[in-house]
Order: structure tokens, then sequence, then C-alpha cells
């Protein structure tokens, strides 16, 4: 019944509205996600750069990739592609282009209502621009349960189990102190609060990306004459013109949205309570940058594991299996057996980091509902054991349950994004609007968004100086 429930969800409600809402963004938009490309690697560059004591654009960015960046990336294309064919790639490439423009605006929504968290800190998201722009609350403690369960509980398990398991495969370690072992390295993170959660983070998401995207770029140098001839079979297969795949239509369009929208999480409502912890100077640079993960995900990431899966040659059409097994046994036939030994090592730096970013948006959602210190304790808690217990459970039903509510959280999500939009438009237009005129870096004045329920102490009605378009006389401007 759950599977049913999930497949009707998720594979026909969600897709619909992802894509649907994500399109729509784009057109009103005039393409944001196009226009703002070149402008991402500035934006990115500029994300580096931080005021002590809060935590920058970049490493709201690494904790989000910490999310983003995840199994879905390996097992994910692996299942993408053993179900859909080489044409569901095209679909996750389609999916995370609309996903883009759905990712700039949740995201700068998210910075738009954030609220200050004292010592420089922040918090937001979809629970906040629902109460604060919507004005309805019962839909944000809604939205916050839904959060919770999802990601602060069962995905957590479910990432246990994984990277468990996975180990025990490569290295015949025993789930159960495999368990414990990453217990306590989480209960150290936990600790520290959300600066060491994105200190720890900033430190391994990019470890863990270029490692995995060398190696599986070493893997595509090796074969680089076939990548024109599988590049055509990728869109040939995508609208059902290669005769090995004629029959995969159907399911390359269904495999390759579902996975892009569960790798790049864009429309999702998850990447913004992270998105809104950055102290930035306009919402909309964060809005940028969190669109470019969504590209880094799907159109370096994923693309980088789909070619390793079909330049391999260990991939034929019918093949039967996992995706993970998939994946590590197309580097196999590549490189050797280390290559399964790598994927598992990847696989379980991809899970670490992602087990943190689930984490804190399960803490978000419960600060959200209580402030109580107890309450926080009690949650850390029972994550630590959940990640023991995991490690040693067959958690197929939870996934199925987990699945449901999380296309419940992404409906609510877009939902209020829709209804929001002309919100996030204003703000894109300013912007937009200070760009065009020569400001290197456009600030955020609060003082022409005075209908919007704002937090001063996270956006002051004052600008700074440093401000001013650059090069331009003050009679011009």
């Amino acid at each position: 019944m759950l599977e049913v429930i999930n497949d009707f969800l998720s594979g026909k409600v969600l897709i619909v509205l992802i894509v649907g809402l994500g399109s729509y963004f784009t057109i009103r938009s005039r393409f944001v996600q196009l226009r703002h490309f070149l402008h991402m690697f500035a934006v990115f560059r500029d994300s580096l750069k931080g005021n002590a004591g809060q935590l920058s654009s970049f490493q709201a960015l690494m904790l989000s990739l910490a999310g983003r960046v995840g199994a879905g990336n390996i097992a994910g294309v692996g299942i993408a592609v053993t179900l859909g064919g080489p044409g569901a790639v095209f679909w996750m490439w389609v999916t995370a282009l609309v996903g883009m423009s759905s990712s700039f605006f949740e995201c700068t929504l998210a910075q738009v209502y954030k609220r200050a968290d004292g010592d420089g800190l922040y918090r937001g998201g979809p629970a906040y621009y629902i109460q604060h722009g919507l004005k309805r609350k019962g839909m944000a403690v809604v939205f916050s349960i839904l959060l919770l369960v999802t990601y602060g509980f069962a995905f957590i398990g479910l990432q246990s189990y994984t990277v468990t398991h996975s180990l025990q495969n490569a290295f015949a370690f025993d789930p159960r102190h495999t368990g414990i072992v990453l217990a306590v390295l989480l209960a150290i993170t936990f600790i520290g609060g959300i600066k060491r959660i994105a200190s720890v983070s900033d430190l391994l998401v990019p470890i863990k990306t270029l490692a995995y995207i060398g190696v599986t770029l070493y893997v595509i140098g090796t074969q680089i004459e076939h990548v024109p001839a599988m590049l055509e079979t990728i869109f040939k297969s995508a609208f059902g013109l290669d005769p090995a795949f004629g029959g995969l239509l159907g399911s390359a369009i269904v495999m390759g949205v579902k996975r892009g929208v569960f790798a790049n999480e864009a429309g999702l409502g998850s990447a913004p309570n992270v998105a809104a912890v950055a102290a930035v100077k306009h919402p909309g640079a964060q809005g940028v940058v969190q669109a470019f993960s969504v590209f880094l995900d799907t159109f370096v990431i994923c693309t980088c594991t789909a070619l390793l899966i079909l330049l391999s040659g260990f991939y034929t059409p019918g093949f039967e299996g996992d995706g993970i097994v998939l994946t590590q046994n197309s580097l196999a036939a590549v490189v050797g057996d280390w290559g399964r030994m790598f994927v598992s090592v990847a696989l379980s730096l991809f899970v670490f980091t992602c087990i943190l970013y689930n984490y804190y948006l399960g803490e978000n959602s419960l600060q959200f509902l209580t402030r109580n210190r107890a309450a926080l304790m009690t949650f850390r808690g029972l994550v630590l054991a959940l990640v023991v217990w995991g490690s040693m459970q067959d958690l197929s039903t939870v996934f199925a349950f987990a699945d449901i509510t999380m296309t419940c959280l992404a409906f609510v999500n877009l939902v209020a994004l829709a209804m929001l939009f002309k919100v996030g438009l204003r703000v894109m237009r300013d912007y937009d609007e200070q760009r065009r005129i020569g400001v290197k870096q456009p600030v955020f004045d609060a003082s022409k968004f005075t209908d919007l329920d704002l937090d001063l102490k996270a956006w002051p009605t004052n600008p700074p100086a440093d401000a001013q378009p650059q090069g331009i006389p003050a009679a011009q401007r």
C-alpha cells in the first residue's frame, strides 16, 4: 500500500508540480538561472569571504551541498539508468535546469524572512516564510513536523543503514561497530552546534566532491573517444529514438525527473533551511549561490556518475541490481577492484555529511516548534540512537514512508512558493536593478520593503556606504 501511494505521489503529483512550477518560475523570471549563470561564479568567489562570528555564504553552500551531494549522486543515478536507460540522464538535466529557478526563489525567500538567532547567526526556511510571508502559522507547523519526521528521523536511519552495509560489503566491517563509531563522530560534531556542523561540512564536502569528480573524470578521460557517441545515445534515448532503449521512454522521463528531484532537492523545501543561515548583503546573492549548487549537483556530479556507468562497459540494457552495485562494478571494470572500495569510502563521506545536513534540518524544525533546551537534547539523543539502530535494520518500509512525507513536504513548500512568488520577483528585480546600475555586490534595504514582515536585526534599513555603485557619479545615481 505504501508503495502504491508513494508511486502516485512522487511519480506523478510531485513530477507535475516540480517541473510545472519550475518552468513557470523560469519563464516569469526571464530565465533567471541562465541570465545569472556566469554571475554565479563571481558570487561563488565572493562567498568565500565572511565576517568573524558569522556563517559565510560559502559555508551555507557547503552545508547545502552536504545534503544535495549524497547517495542520490551514486545510487540514485544508478537506479535511474537501470530503470530508465541512458535517456533518464537527459530528463535529470531538464529537471535540474528548471529546478535552478525554483531553488533561486525558495532560497531567496528564506533569506528575506530569516530571523536573527543571536551572535550573528540566523534561522529561516519555508516554515519561516510561510508564517511571516503568508501569515499561516498552522501551515508552517505542518511543514516543520513533516521536515522533522522526514529528515530529522527517517532519512538519518536510512543513511546509517546505507553506509554501514556498504562498508561491510567492501571491508567486512561489522555494521554494529560501524554504527557506534558513526554515532560517536556525529555526537562530537553536534555538540558544537551549527558552527561546527558548517565547519565540518566546509572541510569534507570539497574533499569528497573533488575526489569523486577526479576519479570519474579519469574514467571518462580513458574513454573520451566514446563520449560523443554516448551523449548521442542519451539524447536519442530520452525521446525513444534509440532502438535498444525504445521501450523505456516513459520510464526514462519518470525516473529521470524523480531521481533528479531527489538528487538536487530543488523545490522540496529542505535547502532553504540551510540557505537562510548565511550572513549576506542581499537575499538574491544567496539565491544565485544555491542555484549554482543545483548545477554542480546534477550537471557536474550526476553527469560524471552517469558517464562512468555508461562508458565502463559493465552496464547493459536490462541490467538488474541496485544502484550502488552498478556504480561500484562500473568503476571496478575500468580501474580494478579498488574501485569498489573507493565508491564505498566516497559513499561513507557523502552519507556522513548528509546526516549532518539532515540533523540540522531536524534541529531547525524543532527550534521553530519550540525553543526548549531539553527538547533539543532529547532530539540529539534520539538521532544518535537511530544511527546505531538503523545500522542493524532493513528500513525499506521506513524509506517508503519517508518518501511519502517528503512528497507532502514538497507540496506544502511549492504551494507557499507559488503564493509568495510576487515577493520573490520584487527581490529579484531589486537585485537585478542594482547590478544594472553598477553595484558589484547589491545590498538589501529593508526600507524598500516595509510592507513585508522582516526582522530588522537581520535586515537593517540603512545600507552600508560600500554598497554605492562603482564609477557612477552621484548625480546620475
